[in-house]
């Protein structure tokens, strides 16, 4: 590592690559780099293997099937599946199901989804949180009727890091006769999920939220009861005929490994992590006392700080004073936005506040060294802004 290396703590953003991803990966980029479609020879075959034994590690992190996990870009393409192939399967079948829920604080690309869908003949319905960022149950069930297709829920957000009550979620949904789908990416690997407990039909996974590469990920279709989809394009058919292409087997071998990696070693992350935080947060608060913490204080993810800091001070200013700290504003997918993120607004957080507030995604790799040179940075960085804006 170079010195003078800036902190990373934008874990929620992208996670880096594990070492033993690595090495996982490079056999198959180096030695054997057969097509594992290529079954009518050796080498791919063998690819072939390789690939079905990553997935066994996938779904053996869920409490899923081998069989039920269709492997994709990433956790976009992933929920595009789900909600789109899901809705556009049932529209064909004629259902008079027409009614999709999801909640105001979800991922652009689930939001989008759901609402694409309204040119398609269906209902986008979108509910809103509390100001500590969890969806009301009461506010579901009251929704959630006999023209409800599916329910989609986030089960950590992206940027407050808040846990929502799969449970109660899942069992709302199958109350209802609805199909049940969690954006996981946040989740999977940071809180124990089991396909089975939450009751979820669908579930989407990202291979770089778990130390593992970039451009690969899954969804979960339940297999019983059946889920049935409708692809989003054609191809050759791979994936069961839902997911087409050739599948990068370099890349679904490292999600394996990381997958691998998660089930060992997730439960020991988090207590590490939530001890990382705790010290930032302590430290960062000796310095600046007025922070404040957006989301619901205890049930989110270990490694997840939401901060809005006092005085008014823009966000990208704050960031520019500390420039040794790689830390954001919000969702990677929104940064290209000038407007506040969307998230804080649904927690009824003033725009002012909102433009004041940045996200702090402590990982598997972060040191104490690291938070105290990050929470000193950044207080420094805020008492300049401070003293700055007020010449």
């Amino acid at each position: 590592m170079r010195p003078n290396r800036p902190v990373y703590l934008d874990n929620h953003a992208t996670t880096p690559l594990d070492p033993r991803v690595l090495a996982a990966m490079r056999p198959w980029w180096e030695e054997n780099f057969a097509n594992p479609h290529s079954v009518e020879h050796a080498m791919g075959r063998e690819a072939e293997e390789a690939v079905e034994a990553a997935r066994a590690e996938l779904a053996g992190l869920i409490g899923a099937e081998a069989r039920e996990i269709v492997l994709t870009s990433g956790a976009t393409e992933a929920n595009n599946l789900a909600i789109k192939g899901a809705a556009r399967f049932a529209a064909g079948q004629g259902t008079e199901r027409r009614r999709v829920i999801t909640l105001a604080t979800e991922h652009k690309c689930v939001l989008e989804s759901v609402r694409d869908l309204a040119a398609e003949g269906f209902e986008p319905v979108v509910l809103p949180v509390g100001p500590d960022g969890l969806l009301d149950l009461d506010l579901l069930r009251e929704a959630v009727d006999g023209r409800t297709l599916l329910v989609s829920v986030m089960a950590v957000n992206n940027e407050i890091g808040v846990v929502q009550d799969l449970e109660a979620i899942g069992a709302i949904a199958k109350a209802a006769g609805a199909l049940f789908h969690t954006d996981a990416a946040q989740g999977v690997g940071r809180i124990p999920l089991d396909v089975e407990d939450i009751q979820a039909d669908l579930l989407s996974m990202s291979g770089h939220k778990i130390y593992g590469p970039k451009g690969i990920g899954a969804l979960y279709v339940r297999r019983r009861p059946r889920v049935r989809l409708a692809p989003l394009f054609s191809g050759g058919g791979q994936e069961r005929g839902l997911r087409s292409g050739t599948l990068p087997a370099p890349l679904v071998v490292g999600l394996g490994e990381a997958a691998r990696v998660a089930g060992v070693e997730a439960m020991l992350d988090a207590g590490r992590i939530a001890g990382q935080r705790d010290r930032f947060l302590a430290a960062l608060r000796a310095e600046v006392p007025e922070i404040r913490v957006n989301g619901h204080a205890e049930r989110r993810v270990a490694g997840n700080l939401n901060i809005t800091f006092p005085g008014g001070i823009d966000a990208q200013a704050l960031m520019a004073a500390a420039p040794e700290v790689c830390v954001s504003t919000g969702s990677a997918c929104s940064s290209a936005a000038i407007e506040p993120s969307y998230v804080l607004r649904a927690l009824g957080i003033p725009e002012a506040e909102a433009r004041a507030t940045l996200r702090i995604g402590i990982g598997r790799f972060t040191s104490p060294a690291d938070v105290d040179r990050a929470a000193a940075a950044l207080a420094a960085g805020w008492h300049a802004a401070v003293a700055g804006a007020s010449r």
